[in-house]
């Protein structure tokens, strides 16, 4: 076997016929098998083995009582079951081609690639699947934040939140995985460092039923990312944290002696811009001003953004004192947790971006990248 497709899915019944259909004529040529992995709670499952006897290529259901773990557990059970070790992930609801499964498997067949990527965000990709424009911005926002937390690992990837990909399973360990809902090329990547290729597709609409994006799967993708990037995000909210403390004490403080609350804000932010970034410097992105540019430029785009950042969050918090009442203080602390998360992609995506052409990271560092992305959450110790 060259190839097994593996499919989880919850309640897509009106797809199968035409995925597998579809499936079928792509792969021609490549020894491939189907493996579904469903948890549907609809006739999904009935559907499934009643195409599969007269598909072209072998079909297996594996059907779960149980959806702990959501559809990123049910990839890990597929890569268990697969007959081949090239494993390929697609969605059942068509809006991922399955025309492009050969591009994918050629591009894999190179050699120089444990995991091969449909990218939406590369050249020739496009994402006119998502509903309207505020899913793309959300997914936008969402793949930003998420290459932030792994700048290093993630380095060379454009899409870390497809669901469409291929992976050499002997190139992964399925016990470190810890799936929590359906990102699961995202909880592939962080845990280990691997050879990454990408393709562009075009995602597509559904090709019957409704979307299962909600408010609780993005829940649960928060909270995914959290445990993934615990240890480098829960210290700079530390020392972001600190820095608040300190900015409101130099507001209280200078208001309380008579100075005007704007002019307390600006010599407040400027003397925490400079701490954090000392902070920042020393324990959060040691690991990664090696490959990155000269520590004055680093300064410079930190020193630059943060001021930025200020001038805009001043008038914010001015409009909040005088049009709601809101004391300085409470106001300096709304503004700043807003602030908190732009201030972590800026840092993690431009000022601590590996230069064009830097040097190779040592073995020193990718001993700290392996443990980095080994931080377990709490109750994992």
């Amino acid at each position: 076997m060259q190839l097994s497709i593996i499919v989880p899915t919850y309640n897509e019944a009106p797809n199968v016929a035409e995925l597998i259909r579809r499936v079928s004529a792509a792969v021609v040529g490549i020894d491939a098998e189907v493996v579904f992995v469903d948890d549907s709670t609809d006739e999904t499952p009935d559907v499934i083995r009643e195409v599969a006897a007269s598909a072209s290529l072998p079909v297996r259901l594996v059907h779960r009582s149980s959806r702990a773990g959501g559809l990123g557990s049910a990839v890990v059970e597929g890569f268990a079951l697969a007959e081949s070790d090239t494993c390929l992930v697609i969605d059942g609801d068509l809006q991922h081609p399955p025309e492009d499964i050969p591009l994918l498997f050629e591009r894999f067949q190179r050699g120089d690639a444990d995991v091969v990527i449909a990218s939406r965000y590369i050249g020739g990709g496009t994402a006119t699947g998502l509903a309207d424009r505020s899913r793309i911005l959300v997914s936008k926002a969402a793949t930003a934040l998420t290459r932030s937390m792994f700048p290093i690992r993630l380095r060379d990837v454009t899409d870390p939140m497809t669901g469409f990909f291929l992976v050499d399973r002997r190139a992964i360990d399925a016990a470190t995985l810890r799936p929590r809902g359906f990102k699961i090329l995202l909880e592939i990547l962080a845990r280990k460092n691997l050879r990454v290729a990408e393709v562009p597709f075009d995602f597509a609409g559904r090709h019957a039923g409704e979307s299962k994006a909600s408010v609780h799967q993005g829940l649960h993708f928060v909270a995914q990312l959290t445990a993934l990037r615990f240890g480098k995000m829960s210290l700079f909210a530390l020392i972001g944290g600190l820095g608040a403390v300190v900015n409101l004490a130099i507001v209280w403080a200078l208001t309380v002696a008579g100075v005007d609350y704007i002019v307390a804000a600006i010599i407040a932010a400027e003397v925490t811009i400079i701490g954090n970034f000392l902070l920042l410097e020393r324990f959060v992105f040691h690991d990664m001003r090696e490959a990155a540019s000269s520590v004055w430029v680093r300064f410079g785009k930190s020193f630059g953004f943060n001021n930025a950042e200020a001038l805009i969050r001043i008038p914010i918090m001015a409009l909040l004192v005088e049009t709601w009442h809101i004391s300085a203080v409470v106001a300096t602390g709304l503004t700043l947790i807003v602030a908190f998360f732009v201030r972590f992609v800026f840092h993690s995506l431009v000022v601590y971006a590996p230069r064009r052409g830097g040097v190779e990271p040592t073995r020193a560092r990718r001993f700290v990248e392996e443990l980095d992305a080994q931080a377990m959450s709490p109750g994992e110790l």
